[in-house]
């Protein structure tokens, strides 16, 4: 099998014969709900590849092709009158650079539409007059041109709001750039009253717009107001992803291609591990129906296929993009408070119902609250929507072990700014081998009184938890979950050795934490100094924080095996927190 990671050309696809999951039954959907659809996807979630097959389905200069293309998909057994009847163009926005002054930006947007159109007129053998200062009366030249040869043009903008996104997230507190993009008679939403105009009876019959996030149509406003927003559709919810069942049925495949090479592949775990670290996405006002990634499937299913083993990062490198989003909203007021709480899985993140129609002025000039920032995390696909409560609110968590690894790594940098991994490296590697916690709270105790300044939840064991969790995160070679589901109860932090990684010298680990205030011990902080380990062990009420967390664990070990595998090696270890003075620990 061969899987097109990276690759969003759709003839290349179907004609090479690489894998592809069939959206086409969508089309006569899509074609119902509206003329100017917005679809609202995070990034490298396979909506360029979306447009590349509905370019070629329209296009008229395809026609001859409609059978090789779709002659064997669902749309090709029954089409709409539609299908190859439009000239078609598409403005893929990413391909602008963002970079420079506003006029500058003004310069390469216009060069890149002007091109855009040139193409257009060579592919369909017309003669358009390009007004090179100004690519939106080239644009009216072209409507002109169409609307003369009696076609109607149907226009594909990918990444509509990609450089706008990069201009906004570049300089937090000065975004002079950005307004210049969308506001007033900016560059931006001069081009979308075009389009809206244009589609008024003016030669320009469908758009389909794609993009990360609602916040660059809320700015543009009323330069454009006419789209259909799509995205959470429920019929749409996987018209960009796999589902399970998609996934289940490839790996399948792939288990059988691997055997014939006299190589086994235990598919069980790899889905299981698929599902840990690539699904988890819901898009879908009505139900919660998660999909997978496609990007992140289809990396971790090429290696799979080539090497017959996962990839040794399941975390894919070119998803480090998703950090400097994350950076964006820690950098906004409430934004750092928010990302402590998404990280805490005791504290639900509830939003009464998701906002679509809020800008970057508001964003930056008034102070929003956790449910602005949190839908916005939603639309940059580091939050996704779980339940509803029974006052039906949306509850969000973190999609998988990708997203919460991005996390853990920006709370270490918020929390713990002076700290590199190097600083740590050897000490967690010491603990994930042999079990030894000693070195590793030797390093953390003198820094943990940073917990002792923030709000009241830190004053618990989830300060504890946080951490650890922070310093000993690995995904390279666990799977790490953080207040998982053990039948009713929660462990607060495990470490299951990947399935892939388990002939390594490492051991799983289970870990519980426990935290004592110092007015339930009646010691002061220099007290508390001057006493030894052993004889803080001694003290009732820490050998029964010791008790209760060994209790629990007991309790989780049996249902751990269960879960994963019965030759877990596992190591369970107790820790308790003395105020934010003093860390004991004790293997079980």
């Amino acid at each position: 099998m061969k899987f097109p990671y990276g690759i969003s050309d759709f003839k290349k696809i179907i004609t090479e014969n690489y894998f592809y999951v069939d959206r086409t039954d969508r089309i006569p959907l899509l074609e119902q709900v509206g003329h100017q659809l917005l679809f609202l996807r995070p990034r490298r979630f396979g909506k360029s590849l979306l447009l590349n097959m509905l370019s070629s389905y329209y296009d008229i200069a395809k026609a001859d092709e409609f059978d090789t293309l779709f002659g064997h998909l669902a749309i090709g057994k029954n089409p709409t009158e539609k299908h190859n009847q439009y000239l078609v163009m598409t403005w893929d926005f990413s391909k602008v650079e963002a970079q420079g002054t506003i006029e500058e930006i003004r310069e390469r947007l216009y060069e890149y539409i002007n091109n855009c159109i040139i193409g257009f007129a060579q592919a369909y053998q017309f003669d358009i007059e390009i007004n090179y200062d100004n690519a939106m009366s080239s644009f009216d030249a072209l409507l002109r041109v169409t609307l003369n040869q009696n076609h109607k043009l149907y226009l594909f903008i990918d990444e509509y709001d990609n450089f706008a996104n990069e201009v906004m997230a570049s300089k937090v507190h000065n975004n002079d750039r950005y307004a210049d993009l969308v506001y007033g008679e900016g560059i931006l939403k001069s081009i979308f009253k075009n389009i809206k105009a244009a589609a008024s009876g003016n030669g320009l019959d469908r758009v389909f717009i794609t993009g990360v996030s609602p916040v660059v149509m809320a700015d543009i406003s009323s330069g454009y107001n006419v789209a259909t927003n799509i995205y959470r559709n429920p019929e749409f919810n996987d018209l960009c992803g796999f589902t399970e069942a998609e996934v289940e049925q490839v790996l399948l495949q792939t288990a059988n291609e691997c055997q014939q090479k006299g190589q086994q592949l235990d598919t069980d775990s790899a889905i299981n591990t698929m599902r840990q670290f690539y699904n988890g996405y819901c898009f879908n006002q009505h139900d919660f129906t998660s999909v997978y990634n496609p990007t992140l499937a289809l990396y971790f299913l090429k290696n799979l296929a080539q090497y017959c083993r996962y990839p040794d990062n399941l975390l894919d490198h070119n998803f480090a993009m998703d950090r400097d989003r994350i950076d964006f909203i820690a950098q906004l007021p409430n934004g750092a408070e928010l990302i402590e709480r998404i990280c805490d899985d005791s504290q639900q993140v509830i939003v009464p119902q998701l906002h679509d129609r809020f800008g970057v002025r508001e964003m930056l000039t008034q102070t929003q609250t956790q449910y602005e920032l949190a839908s916005l995390l939603y639309y940059l696909g580091v939050l996704t929507q779980e339940t509803l409560t029974d006052f039906d609110e949306l509850v969000f968590r973190v999609p998988n072990l990708v997203i919460r690894s991005l996390y853990v790594e920006k709370l270490r940098q918020v929390l713990l700014p002076d700290v590199t991994t190097d600083d740590f490296h050897t000490l967690k590697r010491q603990f994930l081998a042999t079990g030894d916690l000693q070195p590793l709270c030797n390093f953390l105790q003198p820094r943990f009184n940073i917990f002792s300044n923030r709000d009241y939840r830190w004053s618990n064991e989830f300060a504890v938890k946080t951490a650890f969790l922070m310093l000993l995160f690995e995904e390279r070679l666990y799977i790490v979950d953080s207040e998982p589901e053990l039948h009713r109860g929660y462990a607060d932090l495990s470490f299951i050795i990947r399935p892939d990684k388990r002939h390594l010298n490492i051991l799983d680990h289970l870990l519980e934490f426990k935290f004592i205030k110092l007015s339930a011990l009646s010691l002061s902080g220099q007290t508390l100094a001057n006493l030894s380990d052993a004889e803080l062990h001694a003290l009732p009420q820490v050998q029964a924080a010791f008790s209760a967390a060994e209790q629990q664990l007991a309790s989780y070990q049996p249902i751990l095996r269960q879960r994963y595998t019965e030759e877990l090696r596992l190591q369970m270890t107790t820790v308790v927190a003395i105020g934010f003075e003093r860390l004991l620990w004790r293997k079980v």
